[in-house]
């Protein structure tokens, strides 16, 4: 009987231990606390049938998530309490910066170092004159030989050597400085400083300055009028470019492209379309829009075909029904010397050269062509280029041009 209360003890004992272990593990299943606020930013509460439904909406077909695009500025937003507010900015637009030429002075003065660097024929003739001992006749006619080379021309050569040889004679001049000096004064009278080398770029009442550009083809007539827009714009022109040379695809794209890079807008036709119909339509959109200056860029043609010079007078004539051409600027080669100086003579008969563009002087050993075209054709040398940079183009100065052409002989 003994056995009955242990048994019974043990029993009770084995009731209490399950009894404590089934009310901890209640304690662990508790239901969740009252719901909390959802913060935005923090994952959100599994979504029923019904919310999953609704996001399908926003997914593409084949289940992929289509990502949103951002709020637009001033959009509502959610903020956490407390998080501080941050208002949308909108980025400022970026203007597309634009091409500005470094100033005429400072262009011609860099132009003038380059010109300088160039083994020219005129300071090799002035050095040839300073290092004898004696100015004999064989001396003067080896200068004069040198002056032709240089494109000088017979006449003028042969005047500025009579000049120099009477002023070192009357003035008994002997020191090579002052050789150099009156070297210099006769040169820079044959260039002719009295000239106007000015472009008419001035609005014709309300009529906008037009400006033809013309030569024979690979002188750089494209390039040559980029350049001059860019420094037209400098000066506070408004300018538009015609690109009238339809027959060469890459002269339109090319001017166009100048355009853009200072600011300026292009009137192009279909590839082929008639010349004179294009210049036609630029100046009809320069008086439209009451632009300063229309830039004209026709086709290159070779002064000895006759149809392609009757065309280039046709578009002149078409032009200047809509507006006076005030300018026609022919751009000549440099390193091209007397072949230049015949094409400046068609040209000139066909359509009235204004003023020379001269380019590639840099890579020309001549610089007398800008006196001969000018005494030949009475027309000035207006600007110059040295050069393939963008700024490579200045306004022509008489004594800047001699001065730089007579530095390497001087220094």
């Amino acid at each position: 009987m003994l056995q009955t209360p242990i048994i019974i003890s043990i029993v009770v004992a084995l009731v209490l231990i399950v009894g404590i272990i089934a009310i901890a593990a209640s304690q662990k299943k508790l239901p969740p606390g009252p719901p909390t606020r959802q913060i935005p930013g923090t994952p959100p509460a599994p979504k029923d049938v019904h919310d999953q439904e609704a996001d399908t909406a926003g997914r593409g077909s084949t289940g992929v998530a289509v990502e949103e695009r951002p709020a637009e500025p001033g959009g509502p937003t959610t903020v956490a309490p407390g998080e501080p507010v941050e208002e949308a900015v909108e980025a400022p637009e970026v203007a597309v910066p634009l091409d500005i030429p470094e100033s005429p002075r400072t262009r011609m003065a860099r132009l003038r170092a380059r010109l300088a660097g160039s083994n020219n024929a005129l300071a090799r003739g002035l050095l040839m004159l300073l290092s004898s001992d004696k100015l004999d006749e064989e001396t003067w006619e080896d200068f004069e030989d040198t002056l032709l080379t240089s494109d000088l021309g017979v006449g003028p050569t042969t005047e500025l050597v009579e000049k120099l040889r009477t002023r070192l004679r009357v003035e008994g001049i002997s020191e090579p400085s002052q050789a150099a000096a009156a070297l210099r004064e006769e040169l820079v009278a044959l260039v002719d400083p009295t000239l106007d080398r000015s472009l008419n770029v001035d609005r014709n009442g309300a009529l906008p300055a037009v400006v033809m550009v013309v030569g024979v083809n690979g002188t750089g007539k494209t390039t040559t009028c980029g350049k001059l827009a860019r420094v037209l714009v400098a000066d506070d022109k408004d300018v538009l470019l015609g690109a009238a040379d339809t027959f060469r695809a890459a002269a339109v794209e090319q001017l166009a492209t100048w355009g853009d890079r200072v600011g300026v807008p292009t009137v192009r036709g279909a590839e082929g379309a008639d010349p004179a119909s294009v210049a036609f339509d630029a100046v009809a959109k320069g008086i439209e829009q009451e632009v300063d200056v229309v830039l004209i860029d026709t086709a290159g043609r070779l002064h000895t075909k006759t149809g392609l010079m009757d065309e280039l007078g046709k578009v002149k004539r078409v032009v200047e029904k809509k507006a006076p051409v005030g300018e026609v600027l022919l751009v000549l080669d440099a390193t091209t010397g007397q072949n230049g100086l015949t094409q400046a003579r068609v040209f000139a008969q066909e359509v009235g050269i204004t003023g020379i563009v001269l380019t590639k002087l840099d890579g020309s050993a001549k610089g007398g062509i800008v006196i001969q075209v000018q005494r030949e054709l009475g027309v000035p040398v207006k600007l110059i280029g040295l050069g393939e940079g963008v700024d490579d183009l200045a306004p022509f100065d008489a004594e800047s041009f001699v001065d730089a052409l007579l530095e390497p002989a001087t220094r």
